[in-house]
């Protein structure tokens, strides 16, 4: 990718023992939408961090806009927003006090505050709420304010650290309308998440596990070059026949969903027919296997499994 904006080579951060981020190699192209998902303890936070020059790197190097992070930081900071999951804003300034502050941090003269302050409250519909004390708004609210508040040095890029953690659904949604339109007027977004239905809506999706990104590419093809096939297993004990199907050779990973499981199997090792018969030989069944494509969770779920063990 020529035109990366963002760019990692062999970036790495140790703490100690501990490997937080190992040798990641990534690209993101302007404009794109590009999201990192894993679970807890999987290197994202640290990750964000380098690239945004707030941890120098154990080896390798990070370059935003065709800046070295960790040693143009003031050019880097410059290019960017940063949204960390806790923002600092402050309860008891108004929403209009709240970005008046942060235009002052940013050096943002008074004509040139007076313009965007607007325009970031029409965008984000936060019009009628700007003489609220930040602490009395929503967690939905917090998160358009502090959005606001990162934008308003008109940044190129936009780092964003599970910015909707713990926020209502209608409010997620809002959030990622935003970031469209945003993307529209030409900002690139990076943006960590918890949420796979979030994880869909991003152009490129990358997964983390234990530092190491493990896979990389647009969410459609993540679900559809999954080489096992996917199963829905029906049976009257879930619990017990997740438990024995787990030790069964050639499963390769099998989760509760709902009022069902989802099994991944190796072809090469097993079969639906044969883990049928297992569990009604074991005193599971009657027992139920129907194909079907595997959602965005079912194939991280599988990824992180198979990572696990070749890690092993």
């Amino acid at each position: 990718m020529d035109s990366a904006i963002i760019e990692a080579t062999g970036l790495t951060r140790r703490f100690g023992a501990l490997t937080a981020v190992d040798r990641l190699n990534l690209q993101v192209a302007p404009g794109e939408i590009f999201g990192l998902v894993g679970p807890d303890g999987a290197g994202k936070t640290t990750t964000l961090r380098l690239f945004c020059g707030l941890l120098d790197p154990t080896d390798g190097s990070s370059h935003i806009a065709g800046h070295d992070s960790a040693r143009e930081t003031d050019q880097v900071k410059d290019a960017i927003g940063y949204m960390a999951q806790r923002f600092g804003l402050y309860g008891d300034l108004t929403v209009e006090e709240n970005m008046k502050f942060y235009a002052d941090l940013f050096g943002i003269s008074r004509p040139e505050r007076d313009e965007m302050t607007p325009n970031l409250l029409r965008m984000t519909r936060m019009e009628p709420f700007r003489t609220r004390q930040a602490g009395r708004l929503s967690g939905g609210m917090k998160q358009k304010l502090a959005l606001m508040c990162t934008l308003l040095h008109k940044p190129r890029i936009l780092f964003l650290d599970e910015p909707t953690n713990g926020v209502d659904p209608v409010s997620r949604r809002d959030f990622w309308e935003i970031l469209y339109q945003l993307v529209r007027e030409g900002l690139t977004v990076f943006v960590t998440t918890a949420y796979l239905d979030e994880a869909e809506r991003c152009d490129r999706v990358g997964l983390m596990h234990k530092g190491r990104l493990i896979r990389c590419d647009a969410p459609d093809k993540l679900k559809s070059t999954i080489p096992e096939p996917c199963y829905e297993v029906g049976c009257p004990d879930l619990r017990a026949a997740k438990e024995f199907l787990t030790r069964q050779a050639g499963v390769e990973s099998v989760e509760p969903a709902g009022a069902s499981l989802h099994l991944f199997l190796s072809p090469q090792r097993t079969s639906a027919d044969t883990l049928v018969n297992a569990l009604q030989a074991a005193g599971l069944g009657p027992a139920d296997f129907r194909q079907i494509a595997p959602s965005l969770e079912d194939a991280f779920i599988l990824l992180i499994h198979q990572a696990s063990r070749e890690a092993a």
